[in-house]
């Protein structure tokens, strides 16, 4: 009887395996049909967002008197239009040469230091104890409604007075006072997430508050800070608004430069278009080179 019993059950039990298994086969085409086709979708988005940066490019390497004839997508056809007699002459035009300098000497301040005094403020609202942390945060926070446009005409006035309106000091200062807000914000709602209980193992360790922040606080936090230095940087790079009115000729931007340097009905694309994708490539290569941790910073503390 058990024999048998062992083989009806046996019996029973193979159908089921089939039929689970069958089960599993059809989830797994499923699920390679999704993912296919999830990517196929997410590489045709890639490319029509790249088709701007591919034409300009393109662009920039035609000649002026092809460029003002025919689009970019002639290049596919008649290859041997491709010159770089266009960002030859735009590397002898010191005018754009010089304010990409200006550019790299804007940002790269104002990213520095956006994200150095951001991590350090944040991190006292987020640990330390004062009077008033949580009045002067709310303040902080309400910082974050004031639009860039009421406050230019004040401080250029402020500028004015104290001597650095027209110079990178003014625009640095500018993009520093109006970055920290939300550097603030954003550090301190991601230091807060830390364990308390390993800062206090730290201090039990001997770790005073600068060791704490510099070894504990800011290892953890590298995905936060690594997402608000792109954010900063691509946000100063990118600004035309505070340099057309802060800066002079001397130290404009690339992309008041490249405004300057348009002339009637915009007869020197041999210029404009090197000079636009240079301005435009470098902020990709940024984030493209820091986009992991940029991914990181983003999804932060969006699982526990």
């Amino acid at each position: 009887m058990s024999a048998d019993a062992g083989r009806l059950t046996g019996a029973a039990q193979e159908p089921l395996a089939v039929v689970e298994g069958e089960r599993t086969l059809g989830a797994r085409l499923v699920s390679f049909v999704s993912g296919g086709l999830v990517r196929v979708f997410l590489i045709v988005v890639g490319l029509f967002w790249l088709v701007p940066t591919i034409g300009l490019l393109l662009s920039s390497l035609r000649p002026p008197e092809e460029m003002s004839a025919s689009g970019w997508w002639e290049v596919f056809s008649k290859p041997s239009q491709l010159t770089f007699d266009s960002y030859d002459k735009l590397l002898g035009n010191g005018d754009i040469t010089d304010s990409l300098l200006n550019t790299v000497l804007i940002t790269v301040p104002a990213t520095l230091l956006v994200v150095i005094i951001g991590a350090l403020a944040g991190y006292a609202f987020a640990w330390m104890e004062f009077p008033g942390r949580d009045w002067w945060f709310l303040g902080v926070v309400g910082l974050l409604v004031v639009p860039v446009q009421v406050a230019l005409i004040p401080i250029a006035e402020l500028f004015g007075n104290i001597g650095i309106f027209g110079s990178l000091i003014g625009v640095v200062l500018f993009h520093v006072g109006f970055g920290l807000p939300f550097a603030v914000f954003l550090l301190r709602n991601f230091f807060a997430e830390i364990p308390r209980e390993l800062l206090e193992a730290a201090r039990l360790d001997g770790a005073g508050e600068l060791r704490l922040f510099f070894r504990v606080v800011m290892p953890l936090g590298g995905p936060a800070v690594a997402a608000l230095g792109i954010f900063q940087f691509l946000w100063v790079w990118n600004d035309m608004l505070v340099a057309l009115i802060f800066t002079d000729a001397d130290s404009q931007p690339i992309t008041v430069a490249l405004q300057t340097q348009v002339r009637q009905f915009g007869s020197n694309v041999d210029v404009l278009a090197p000079g636009a994708f240079i301005s435009m490539v470098i902020p990709l290569v940024v984030f493209f080179a820091f986009q992991r941790q940029f991914v990181s910073g983003v999804m932060a503390g969006a699982v526990k």
